[in-house]
């Protein structure tokens, strides 16, 4: 059995999980409904009581909306973080943190870290594996972006080629991002630190006179790199008073005019990570091992470390989806709790229809068609009240993580409601069973 369920693909394993969580209220209402033609009259009472079911109807909804919107956007942020690190294949970083590293490298997150010495980045550039080996520079922003030093292949890599205008060819030109404050043709100048570190005074006029020209504009690519301005490494270096990378030539000048590798080890003012990138995916684990020194150098893949992050959202994804769920099913039970009240409306008109003749059961079958007809509206509406949740949340989330956040909803959402609709349709058996023992002369006289 288990052989022929692995063999199975991934959406007919999901349509038949959504079988069976809706077998319950499959099971239930043929059980109820056997034999029986209840719809003329609950058609009836629908509509002359569609105010207050209009409003039963809609609480359900936005009960059942915002839990599986929650559910989808977990889902949304997982997909949108990796993809934005899906360029990152190695980081090789000083000593420390990787949750830190990964935030500052891959989210351009400020972060205090050690540098790696120039040595090491020679070791790390010319190792016969490294296809690319891009030195990272932060530290600086403007307009809130910030401003990246790194190197030309590092920039086409992570474009895929796609820049409008052309590459920087000097210190004083740069790349500006998709969504980045300044457009093509633009100058810019920048400041110490980030966000309001960034506009104190004296932070603001660090690198007075250090100016850009932005030559060339990114595609989106869906990450932070979006928003920033990136420049020649030796540009970071250079307005920070540092050497830039490069001897200079035999009269004493010339090293201002190069940029990009290779880098000589004694100009090398240090970087705080290298994204390294190799042709063959083995190569990239025989890298991380070569670069794991305890005492100078920790090499990590951001995709491990997410992994690490997921497994922790994946337990809060459990706890959400069991608070959802316990919402939706409180919000039915109140919902229930209001058709008891309510079905003392008509409860005349139900003991007239025993009095006709008609059996308990079918009374029974139409009060509980009334109340599963009300909830089963209401978790229908509410996928699309909770797919216009994930959509408004992802458009938050992504304005502000600079993140491209989609989170359509998709098969587990479409469990969650089966499960509440399922839990639901037996519940509804309590008004029922309450209209079940109405007592027909008393009823009648009421």
């Amino acid at each position: 059995m288990n052989d022929l369920w692995s063999g199975l693909s991934a959406p007919v394993q999901d349509g038949l999980w959504l079988l069976l969580i809706l077998l319950p209220a499959v099971v239930t209402g043929v059980l109820v409904l056997r034999s029986l033609r209840p719809w003329p009259l609950v058609r009836a009472m629908l509509w002359r009581f569609r105010g207050p079911n209009l409003l039963f109807v809609l609480l359900i909804a936005v009960a059942v909306g915002l839990g599986i919107g929650l559910l989808a956007q977990e889902r949304g942020l997982r997909a949108g973080t990796a993809a934005a690190a899906d360029k990152f294949d190695l980081i090789v970083a000083a000593p420390g943190s990787e949750v830190t590293m990964l935030f500052a490298s891959v989210y351009l997150q400020p972060s205090d870290v050690g540098l790696l010495s120039g040595t090491i980045y020679d070791e790390v550039a010319t190792h016969p594996e490294v296809a690319l080996a891009a030195p990272l520079g932060f530290g600086d922003s403007y307009a809130g972006a910030p401003v990246v030093g790194t190197i030309a292949d590092f920039v086409t890599y992570l474009s895929d080629g796609a820049i409008e205008g052309r590459m920087f060819e000097t210190s004083t030109e740069a790349i500006a991002g998709a969504f980045a404050p300044v457009g093509l043709g633009e100058r810019f100048e920048p400041a110490h630190g980030t966000g309001d570190v960034a506009l104190d005074a004296d932070n603001a006029h660090a690198h007075a006179g250090a100016s850009f020209t932005v030559v060339g504009r990114m595609a989106p690519t869906g990450t932070p790199w979006d928003r920033a301005l990136i420049v020649p490494i030796e540009a970071v270096w250079e307005v920070h008073g540092l050497a830039n990378g490069h001897a200079p030539g035999p009269d004493g000048a010339g090293a201002h005019d190069r940029i990009g590798p290779p880098f000589d080890a004694a100009y090398f003012p240090g970087t705080p990570a290298i994204v390294v990138r190799s042709e063959a995916l083995w190569s990239n684990y025989a890298l991380r091992s070569a670069f794991t020194r305890d005492a100078e150098t920790m090499a990590f893949f951001p995709g491990a470390v997410l992994a690490q992050l997921y497994r922790v959202m994946g337990d809060v994804r459990q706890a959400m989806s069991v608070m959802a769920l316990v919402t939706q099913v409180l919000v039915a039970a109140s919902v229930l709790v209001g058709l008891l009240i309510l079905t003392r409306l008509f409860r005349r008109q139900l003991a007239l229809l025993r009095a006709l003749g008609a059996p308990a059961r079918f009374v029974f079958a139409v009060v509980w068609s009334y109340a599963a007809t009300l909830l089963a509206c209401g978790a229908v509406l509410g996928l699309a009240v909770g797919w216009l949740a994930a959509a408004l949340l992802s458009r938050v989330l992504s304005e502000r993580t600079d993140i491209l956040v989609t989170a359509p909803l998709a098969w587990p959402e479409l469990h969650a409601v089966a499960g509440f609709l399922s839990v639901a349709t037996l519940l509804s058996l309590l008004p029922g069973l309450s209209m079940r023992r109405l007592p027909i002369v008393e009823a009648l006289r009421s």
